[in-house]
């Protein structure tokens, strides 16, 4: 089974060997069909804290790492 990967960006550097990635997904509205961005929210593993605030990155499901870790980062796109 392959591992989920998605694109977001980096709103949170502050701790060790963690970012946090907001993920936006337009989704339709149920009963008026508008479309709406829906945000998620995910701690990623950054193992050499080398992605700063702004970045985009192109994030993977893994394994959990820790209480809350389960994505690590597949590629870096600097912006």
């Amino acid at each position: 089974m392959p591992n989920k990967e998605t694109f977001g960006i980096v709103v949170s550097n502050k701790m060790n060997k963690t970012i946090t990635v907001i993920v936006k997904k337009p989704v339709a509205h149920k009963k008026y069909g508008k479309i709406i961005n829906r945000t998620n929210k995910y701690y990623v593993d950054d193992p050499f804290n080398q992605c700063n605030i702004g970045d985009k990155v192109r994030i993977q499901e893994t394994r959990p790492l820790s209480k809350n870790k389960r994505w690590k980062i597949v590629k870096l796109i600097k912006n």
